[in-house]
């Protein structure tokens, strides 16, 4: 099903480069943080630009977590193979957490209705991609390497 050229030197496949998109998506508030860090002038109102509440910063931050350990499991899942199988579905149910959070947010009028509305919408087509890609479900299955 899969060509060699789809597998990397260790007989792995290949994670799809929308799942880097994903991560970064879902670790959206990792990401302004660590812009905020780059700039220290300007990184206080960064950070209260995005996040005027600072309850919302840290849900972020704790929305983000299973994101950030997949991007440093990526690199080590022949170590962690029990773990690496599992963690799609941790990212899934992080996604559905996110889009719910979006949703409520959006209800609530505590974000800018434009904005918001994007990210509920690009958060709902991470969900349903994570849910469906036959590829990147193989990523997580796979057990032996190509022969």
């Amino acid at each position: 099903m899969w060509e060699a050229s789809d597998y990397n030197s260790q007989g792995w496949l290949r994670l799809p480069p929308l799942f880097w998109v994903v991560l970064v998506l879902q670790a959206r508030t990792w990401v302004l943080l660590v812009l905020a860090g780059a700039s220290r002038q300007q990184g206080e109102t960064l950070l209260a630009l995005f996040y005027p509440d600072r309850t919302a910063f840290w849900l972020g931050l704790l929305a983000g977590i299973p994101a950030a350990l997949a991007f440093l499991l990526s690199g080590r899942r022949h170590r962690f193979v029990r773990l690496w199988r599992g963690w799609r579905w941790v990212l899934i149910v992080a996604q559905l957490a996110l889009s719910l959070w979006q949703l409520w947010m959006l209800a609530q009028g505590e974000a800018e209705t434009v904005t918001a509305l994007a990210l509920l919408i690009v958060d709902l087509l991470a969900f349903w991609w994570l849910l469906v890609s036959h590829r990147l479900r193989a990523c997580f299955e796979q057990v032996g390497t190509f022969t």
